[in-house]
């Protein structure tokens, strides 16, 4: 297939488009740069065409794909809280490409998120309510409700992939925003003390990108349109997390436990992955210590901040 991905220097965006040209998928790479590095698709640079553009350029590529997987999304709450105009560009960006979804009848994948579940009682699962808390929340699920009525009015087909706490290579770019599993390894690397707002006892549905990866695969064959939770359906502190990454670092770090100030703050994520499982055929795959090995490992040689 021909694939376009979005934000495809990023995170998830550049795990992704390794595994479609590994896959042997035409891969064509779209991203602004805003947390994204060249430097994360050195490894399939030669294999892959790159437009430096807004996700919601894909109109003005002059290309017809078979397939986008978007994830050229800002994805992290403190970017919108720092700047709500974010909310308007998601939402325009993604219009932009369901049109041309519209007009072109291609698959598409989109990234969404498990923060709209904030509120509710774990295990999270797809049919539960939702309550809005925050701009970025909000973005994500005015996406959603956007790619139900282009399903509704012109029987598209887009597939939402509701992501819960991902880690692994590639986050340098994203620094602050990178998920906390990589920022306290990258603390510990240091010898810094892994800062932890409370007392650590809160708990993450923590999923490596390998199985985030396997997901997007998995939705590009789905027949029809719909969204799924994407973690591992187990939960894990960040006292854990902190263990785990002592022990594989061979360090004895002790996290900087401060006063949690955050309001609307996540103390649970845990997704219920029974319908992925049903319908995708997904399950990740990769435990959280294994996950934390194959970070450090990747880690090993390359700088930190």
């Amino acid at each position: 297939m021909k694939v376009l991905v979005t934000g495809a220097m990023g995170f998830i965006g550049s795990n992704i488009a390794a595994r479609l040209v590994h896959d042997g998928h035409e891969v064509f790479c779209l991203d602004n740069l805003h947390t994204g590095l060249e430097s994360n698709v050195s490894d399939i640079r030669s294999k892959i065409k790159f437009f430096h553009a807004d996700a919601g350029d894909v109109s003005k590529l002059g290309e017809k794909f078979d397939a986008i997987i978007h994830e050229g999304v800002y994805s992290s709450s403190p970017m919108y809280k720092n700047d709500p105009q974010l909310v308007a560009r998601a939402i325009s960006d993604w219009i932009s490409i369901l049109e041309y979804t519209r007009k072109n009848g291609n698959k598409l994948v989109y990234a969404t998120t498990s923060s709209i579940y904030n509120g509710q009682k774990p295990p999270h699962r797809e049919d539960m309510p939702v309550a809005v808390t925050d701009y970025y929340s909000e973005a994500r699920y005015a996406m959603e409700r956007l790619a139900k009525l282009y399903t509704d009015l012109y029987g598209i087909k887009v597939v939402g992939l509701r992501y819960f706490s991902i880690y692994g290579p590639h986050e340098l770019s994203k620094g602050q925003y990178a998920n906390l599993v990589s920022q306290f390894l990258w603390d510990l690397k240091a010898g810094r003390s892994p800062l932890i707002f409370g007392d650590g006892s809160q708990s993450r549905d923590f999923v490596y990108v390998d199985d985030v990866v396997e997901a997007n695969m998995l939705a590009l064959k789905h027949g029809r349109s719909d969204t799924f939770n994407v973690g591992c359906g187990k939960m894990a502190n960040l006292n854990e997390v902190i263990s785990i990454l002592n022990k594989k670092l061979g360090t004895n770090i002790k996290p900087n436990y401060q006063p949690n100030k955050i309001k609307n703050y996540v103390q649970e994520t845990l997704a219920d992955t029974s319908k992925s499982s049903s319908i995708l055929g997904f399950t990740a795959k990769v435990s959280l210590e294994d996950g934390i090995d194959r970070l450090v490992k990747y880690y090993k040689d390359v700088k930190t901040p």
